[in-house]
């Protein structure tokens, strides 16, 4: 069998990974590609690959740059089963429905303010095309919850064990049997940090494998503890609200939005911060929310400890509101700090994130907080790095606010998760490394190469193969 590496290798989105068998091909994942816009425009125009070839596709979770090429992959001609956890599944109906509705209200907006050499531009979907995939999940429990293999074809089977990412994550373990033999592959996906205060830790693969494809986006990157991190977002506040500032949070509204909600409910009840008006500016960040809510299964039991004696919900207090008209959204661009809007998209690359953007980022008494990772060439990225200009919706604007950086807050596992994670497994004969940039991905391979000398370690890069 061969693997072939589509999207994340040598960057961080637009997950695809193709195993191709003697009759069969199986796609992990079917991802969004983001960054500079005209080069994710064309890497997310056509499929690598026809899609009616494609027979199956395994989802290992709901971001957008693992499951945002999915109505492209239906619009196309496939018509195969999508596996993914039953969580996943819920969240990628309303991730993808999202993102065509930004596509198309962002297209319009460009074109209607079109500089003088600028070109129209087109939605990659449709709501509509978001839709109809709908129909081809085929939701599928944890192992740990239903002990049984999932089986694809007769030759093929999976099980998914939890990830500990985001909700509804998984690790994917593949048995493939050609010409007698039998090959295991896994998956890990987005794999999570351990300890996460919401979500299981990441589960450990128990087959010996052939073949792992693991992420390495913090392949050489550790972050400080969550608690530094909140000592950092109490002292951030409590500026803000001494400044009358409005504090600008990117934040995905899958994940990461969930996690700040809990940390900031969690801060103000025990009286770190004041009670500053908190907009969760997001119509999917609720809808997320509630799914959050429909899965207690997939939460970590200590997750609601503290909130039961005032049967409180983790994810709504007196101060937060979720904002989900567009003229509610408006309204809070001529509204006086201090307060805080967490609005998507977590890159700052389409969404309403960017209309704060565009108000806020010159103003010097305003805060941006990047709370998560954020992609090369992305808008998320440049404002990170201090760079000043940025263009925003094609005009350039000058970055005054103060930017704050809080990693800590990312459901990635870092390198010495990563580290930790891999010594309680069996070694596997292969690892790729994927989900990364170069940079990452080659210092985690070093590493990697000296503590299990006896597995071949690869960085495969956009359209490498492998036989497995």
């Amino acid at each position: 069998m061969k693997i072939s590496f589509l999207g994340a290798a040598g960057e961080v989105t637009g997950s695809k990974h193709l195993i191709q068998t003697e009759n069969y091909n199986l796609l992990l994942d079917c991802g969004l590609h983001q960054g500079r816009r005209q080069e994710a425009n064309a890497l997310n125009a056509n499929m690598p690959f026809p899609s009616k070839s494609v027979n199956a596709v395994i989802l290992s979770h709901g971001h957008l740059d693992h499951c945002g090429m999915l109505p492209v992959l239906v619009k196309q001609g496939f018509r195969g089963d999508i596996f993914a956890t039953t969580a996943t599944a819920d969240i990628a109906h309303y991730i993808m429905a999202d993102s065509a509705r930004i596509q198309e209200q962002d297209a319009r907006y460009f074109n209607n303010n079109l500089p003088d050499d600028g070109k129209p531009i087109d939605p990659l979907y449709t709501e509509e095309d978001a839709l109809a995939v709908q129909s081809y999940f085929k939701p599928t429990p944890y192992f740990r919850l239903k002990p049984h293999w999932t089986q694809v074809n007769p030759k093929i089977r999976f099980k998914f064990l939890d990830a500990g990412h985001i909700l509804g994550s998984a690790l994917t373990v593949v048995e493939i049997t050609e010409g007698g033999v039998t090959k295991r592959i896994g998956y890990t996906g987005d794999i999570g940090k351990p300890g996460n205060p919401l979500l299981h830790d990441p589960e450990p693969f128990r087959e010996p494998l052939d073949a792992l494809i693991m992420e390495s986006t913090y392949g050489n990157r550790d972050h400080r503890s969550l608690d530094v991190a909140e000592k950092v977002l109490v002292e951030t506040i409590k500026e803000a609200a001494a400044k009358k500032s409005k504090v600008i949070i990117p934040a995905f509204a899958l994940g990461r939005t969930q996690q700040l909600i809990y940390s900031l409910h969690r801060l103000t009840d025990e009286g770190h911060i004041p009670r500053m008006p908190i907009y969760v500016d997001s119509p999917l960040g609720l809808n997320i929310t509630e799914v959050f809510q429909r899965h207690p299964e997939d939460l970590n039991a200590s997750a609601w400890q503290g909130f039961t004696k005032d049967h409180e919900n983790p994810f709504l207090f007196r101060n937060l509101d979720y904002v989900e008209s567009v003229d509610e959204s408006r309204a809070l661009n001529d509204l006086p700090g201090p307060f805080m809007v967490i609005a998507s998209s977590g890159m700052c690359e389409g969404g309403r994130v960017l209309h704060h953007l565009m108000h806020h980022i010159s103003d010097p008494n305003a805060v941006i907080m990047i709370t998560g990772y954020q992609g090369k060439h992305t808008l998320g990225r440049k404002i990170q790095d201090g760079v000043s200009p940025v263009k925003i919706f094609g005009r350039p604007y000058k970055v005054r606010a103060k930017v704050i950086t809080l990693d800590e807050f990312s459901a990635h596992a870092d390198k010495t998760a990563l580290m930790t994670y891999l010594s309680h497994i069996p070694t596997p004969k292969q690892i790729f490394l994927v989900h990364g940039e170069t940079d990452q991905s080659e210092a985690l391979q070093s590493e990697l190469q000296k503590k299990y000398p006896g597995a071949a370690v690869h960085v495969p890069m956009l359209g490498d193969n492998f036989d497995v």
